[in-house]
């Protein structure tokens, strides 16, 4: 944050703090509740590297994390009213037409497999099959930031088919049993039908292929979603004519279809990596949504890696005439919800939760979700203030003494 003097910046923190506090006011009904809840959020934003139940209460100066687990667990709050108000306060700032909503999932990895949605699954936390939980998030990115405005925790079969486990961790009644493409795309529809404004969806290959791609077509959405290898594809309308899997497609190119580029800047600058763009299809929008008029684009974009050769391959659909350097750039916003994900795990303690309940986590990480959109929001507008500027007085004094800064 650059753009704020230390003064600006620390008045903005308290103001924001003060404004994020009393917007998840109503949820309460009791005021020491709130209360607790305010304590909770200046925990999370706290300097405390863990940040369990007995460092936040150590840090709000209760004498047991007794307070901070009722916020948790034994209170009664709506966890999807706080999602709702996160959302809602997170677009005030960050909201752009050509914004990309980005989908993905992380980890959080569990000793016991008595919380909720535990279970031996795939992480990229880990990198493995381990005991963990899975949460799929949507992230809202744009130009001016980026911060998660849904979520969701993922129940494996073995827990939507024990119903007496279901029971123990006070999952609803109503809940079943949903993959993660399913848990997405209901975030996506939310984020329709509260009006949040954007023009694309980037996912990777687990989010990649059918009812989400059908839905963004009907929604006029466009969308880079990740596919594998062995993915098929088929042009028509196009010449050359284009057929075969993904991974053969990409072989038979011929090496003037490759163009250098960056997909953004990341932490060691460019992300450079070699592209390719097969158009396959010019279609009616109106073939998915009588509502729309024009021409989109189905096609496939491949990325590969300079430094090893590494392929891998997104499903595109795009107005017609999108570049490839457009569809290159929305695929990059992904690295956003990484960001993400590294941001609340280190300094907010998103994987820091020690409740076993259903509400238990989902409280826990809206909780984060807003303390992390309140720091996009600060960061953004400490960003935009401009530096104060500096009058230098001309003086013929002999004796005056220059300015040091």
């Amino acid at each position: 944050m650059i753009g704020a003097s230390i003064e600006a910046t620390l008045e903005l923190w308290a103001s924001s703090l003060r404004d994020v506090k009393d917007r998840m006011r109503p949820l309460f009904t009791q005021e020491r509740v709130a209360a607790s809840a305010g304590l909770f959020l200046d925990g999370l934003v706290g300097g405390e590297q863990r940040k369990t139940g007995w460092m936040r209460a150590e840090a709000a100066g209760d004498p047991g994390p007794w307070r901070q687990q009722a916020i948790l667990g034994r209170g009664r709050w709506d966890a999807d009213g706080l999602r709702d108000i996160v959302r809602d306060y997170a677009l005030e700032t960050l909201a752009d037409p050509d914004a990309v909503l980005v989908l993905d999932e992380t980890g959080f990895l569990k000793q016991s497999k008595a919380s909720c949605g535990v279970g031996g699954q795939y992480t990229g936390s880990a990198g493995k099959i381990t005991n963990c939980q899975i949460g799929v998030f949507a992230a809202y990115v744009s130009r001016h930031g980026h911060a998660f405005i849904d979520r969701a925790l993922y129940l494996p079969k073995a827990w939507t088919d024990d119903p007496a486990r279901m029971a123990a961790t006070h999952v609803p009644a109503g809940a079943r049993f949903a993959t993660k493409p399913r848990l997405a795309l209901a975030m996506i529809a939310r984020a329709i039908a509260a009006n949040a404004p954007f023009a694309w969806v980037a996912a990777d290959t687990v989010y990649g292929v059918g009812e989400i791609e059908k839905a963004l077509r009907r929604a006029g959405k466009g969308y880079v979603l990740g596919v594998p290898g062995n993915h098929l594809f088929r042009s028509w309308g196009k010449r050359p004519p284009i057929a075969g899997m993904a991974s053969e497609i990409a072989h038979a190119l011929d090496p003037s279809s490759w163009k250098c580029l960056s997909a953004g800047e990341g932490t060691k600058g460019a992300r450079l990596h070699d592209w390719a763009y097969c158009e396959l299809a010019d279609l009616d929008a109106a073939e998915y949504d009588d509502q729309r008029t024009g021409l989109w684009t189905r096609g496939l974009l491949i990325r590969r890696n300079i430094a090893d050769g590494d392929i891998a391959f997104f499903s595109t659909w795009c107005p017609i005439g999108t570049s490839i350097e457009a569809l290159v750039k929305v695929e990059g916003h992904r690295w956003a919800i990484e960001d993400g994900f590294e941001t609340t795990k280190n300094e907010l303690g998103l994987d820091h939760n020690e409740t076993r309940s259903w509400h238990g986590w989902h409280r826990h990480v809206s909780l984060v979700m807003l303390a992390f959109a309140m720091m996009a929001a600060i960061r953004h507008h400490a960003n935009a203030t401009p530096p104060p500027k500096t009058n230098r007085r001309n003086t013929t004094s002999k004796t005056a003494k220059p300015h040091r800064y």
